[in-house]
């Protein structure tokens, strides 16, 4: 058989891809649930047809986990191919279920040595390539796709499963192989063994020691199989959905988790995929169930990890529910336990209860922990600190090394959960299109995931995006998305997010009074509706809707604790804010004074965005007060700054005041390109559309139905001023 590096191109047996038959149903099912069919079946498309009609109403909905054995997910193709299989001759046959068994569900590189240490005629895989079923490559064989890889595995004979199972293990000798030849020694195994048990829960820590989760979980999980005791058996079980989890395996986690009462991973998931509100009490009563355990055993020490870290899991619960009151609960505990309270836990609990100066000392000792290379967990909480002390730059070193953390570390989730919170730095720094494409890419892979209710907070992190840069229907439907799933599964913060995104949306239109009610409800909002960290950071907004509506007895009180939090934490943006909040609420030429102290302190800030704002507003200040040549710099200042932006709505709110000031305003699109006129998913979409892809391809791609991709391209055309994908192609050609 000849060595072939790429796959044969024809494919005689493997009919295309039916995308009508799956984008009909695909269309019913919410957008998570229809990523993670698609990441199941593997890409294709007629499996995930034959899944989604296999899937009850709770798994349709998202309630449920998906089916994770291969063997339920879509027997009617697998039995197809398994009839391809079963046609070959017998030798062929045994060369491609030592290849399968070498690669599924666990890879071990071990195909050539088993193939040598065996003596076996590798001629016969010849039948297998003319069917264009396999072919050879410099490691071994390289299947058609994965379920014909499934079906040679699935086809054979258990006893011959066993066998390979048991020739791969005898290959593999190196040390660092050693937790693959522990599976596949247990793969061999014919029914319970303690003694593989405990080699296979060996295997696990040292492959989870090595950052490798994926393969800790399935190792745990056999290990749990193969074992006698039932008390070990749900705590390797345990052990395997965290695993599970930490590898991005949602519904695998879960499905294993539903053998098991860890409370830890039931609040996690909570957390992360169902209804956040649980989640505070599942963790919280783990923290005290390891507290009492580890007092009793009189093994303290081993345990103060767990605790601390089920504390953090618990202070993110309160952040995501918006109910910080709780977190007083959380520091009881952390006293009883003899624990320092871990990441923000003490910082949020210090400013709810309106200590505000400790709560600033507490915050910044958290954000100091954002060096290079720690826990992922702890510069998350550092990010979080940093966000609360109003320090962007640092909140945005320690979420981005928080991601890259987890990713050495193999936890796939915990990327997504950071990205998150990144978001929060990059909304006022002037790059909200650089920023729409980092959450987008996070937004996909918390979907990939399973975590729906990170993905909710990032929708709420998209609308805002959209909002500064005037894209109002975007907004609203991201806005709308974001609030429905927030508000059925308890999440106040992505729904007080959405919800400011909608205000500030109303505020760039001059829609001053809506802004105003929106925030004022947002204030009047409990846990899982609203949340008061969303509320305090919209205040400048709302002290400026409410004054141009001309209601000022509210925004001075929200003006005043927002004053007091600003020299708390002497954050220099914070400051500018609010001597922007007091110049609006100061009639008149004393307003000017205060306008000034702000852009002073808007220089050694980082909120590019606000500071444009600023400006805008002060020049229309100097307008009214007829200070004309102050006014036009100011202004043109502020228009120059949107634009770089891309927010075109702030850029001809500065030229309006420019005409009304007689001054001329410069074109909307002087200088600028077709592609920084749309956001990141329309610039996606549109060059996908100029490509030649058809709205419902596009839709496959990126895992949208083909009504939102349709209302995309409008929005493009409308931008772009065209009105065919002809003119579309040239435009797109001519700024590339």
């Amino acid at each position: 058989m000849v060595t072939r590096v790429n796959p044969p191109r024809h494919d005689r047996t493997s009919p295309p891809p039916l995308p009508d038959a799956w984008q009909r149903p695909a269309l019913s099912l919410p957008e998570g649930v229809r990523v993670r069919v698609l990441r199941l079946v593997y890409g294709d498309q007629r499996a995930a047809a034959e899944l989604t009609a296999r899937l009850t109403d709770r798994q349709a909905a998202g309630l449920d986990p998906l089916p994770t054995d291969p063997t339920d997910l879509a027997p009617g193709l697998l039995h197809g191919y398994r009839r391809e299989i079963r046609a070959l001759p017998d030798d062929t046959r045994l060369l491609l279920l030592l290849a399968a068994a070498d690669q599924y569900p666990v890879a071990t590189h071990a195909f050539l040595r088993a193939v040598a240490a065996a003596r076996l005629d590798t001629r016969p895989l010849e039948t297998a390539e003319t069917a264009g079923i396999a072919y050879a490559t410099a490691g071994g064989v390289g299947f058609r796709d994965a379920w014909t890889r499934i079906a040679a595995y699935e086809t054979a004979a258990p006893a011959d499963r066993r066998d390979a199972h048991r020739l791969l293990a005898r290959v593999l000798h190196d040390d660092a192989e050693l937790p693959r030849r522990s599976w596949h020694r247990g793969a061999a195994a014919l029914g319970p063994s303690g003694r593989l048990a405990a080699e296979l829960t060996a295997a696990a820590d040292r492959a989870r020691r090595a950052a490798d989760p994926a393969l800790a979980a399935t190792l745990a999980e056999r290990a749990a199989a193969l074992g006698t005791d039932p008390r070990e058996q749900s705590r390797l079980l345990a052990r395997a959905a965290a695993d599970a989890w930490n590898s991005g395996d949602s519904d695998r986690s879960r499905t294993l988790a539903a053998h098991t009462d860890a409370d830890a991973l039931t609040g996690v998931l909570a957390l992360r995929t169902g209804q956040a509100g649980e989640a505070f009490d599942a963790l919280l009563a783990g923290a005290a169930r390891t507290t009492d355990t580890a007092t009793e055993s009189r093994t303290t020490p081993p345990s103060l990890p767990l605790v601390e870290h089920l504390l953090a899991r618990a202070t993110e619960a309160a952040v995501y529910t918006g109910d910080l009151r709780r977190c007083r609960e959380a520091m009881v505990l952390a006293r009883r336990s003899g624990v320092a309270a871990p990441g923000v836990l003490g910082g949020i609990a210090a400013a709810v209860d309106g200590r505000y100066e400790d709560a600033r000392d507490l915050l910044e000792a958290t954000a100091g922990r954002c060096g290079p290379g720690g826990d992922p967990t702890l510069l998350l909480h550092a990010g979080i600190a940093a966000l609360m002390l109003g320090d962007h730059t640092r909140a945005a070193t320690a979420t981005v090394r928080a991601a890259a953390a987890a990713r050495s570390h193999g936890l796939t989730a915990t990327v997504s959960q950071a990205m998150e919170f990144r978001a929060y730095a990059d909304f006022w720094t002037g790059r909200p299109r650089a920023a729409e494409t980092a959450a987008l890419d996070a937004l996909r892979q918390a979907y990939a995931t399973g975590q729906d209710n990170g993905a909710c907070h990032l929708q709420a992190a998209l609308a805002m995006f959209a909002a500064l840069t005037g894209d109002g229907d975007l907004c609203r439907e991201r806005a709308d998305a974001a609030r429905s799933y927030a508000l059925a599964h308890g999440l106040g913060l992505p729904a007080a997010l959405a919800q400011w995104a909608l205000a500030f949306l109303d505020l760039g239109a001059g829609r001053f009074g809506a802004a105003a009610a929106r925030l004022r409800a947002l204030a009047a909002f409990g846990p899982g509706h609203g949340h008061r960290a969303i509320r305090h950071l919209a205040t400048p907004h709302y002290v400026e809707a409410a004054v141009r509506a001309g209601d000022t007895r509210i925004a001075r009180a929200a003006h005043a604790d927002y004053d007091r939090w600003a020299r708390a934490v002497r954050s220099p943006d914070d400051l500018a804010l609010s001597a922007r909040c007091r110049a609006l609420l100061t009639p008149g030429a004393d307003a000017v004074e205060h306008y000034r102290t702000a852009l002073d302190l808007h220089t050694d800030g980082t909120r590019a965005f606000e500071r444009a704002r600023t400006e805008l507003l002060f020049g229309s200040a100097l307008r009214r007060l007829r200070h004309r040549a102050e006014a036009r710099d100011r202004l043109h200042s502020a228009r120059e700054a949107f634009e770089s932006f891309g927010a075109p709505h702030c850029a001809e709110a500065a030229r309006a005041e420019l005409r009304a000031l007689g001054a001329p305003a410069t074109p909307a699109h002087g200088t600028d390109t077709p592609t920084t006129r749309l956001t990141a998913q329309q610039l996606m979409v549109a060059r996908m559309a100029a490509e030649g892809a058809t709205n419902r391809e596009i839709a496959a791609r990126l895992a949208l139905s083909p009504r939102t991709i349709d209302h995309h391209l409008r929005g493009v055309f409308t931008r772009l001023g065209i009105r065919s994908r002809i003119e579309l192609v040239r435009l797109l050609a001519e700024a590339d």
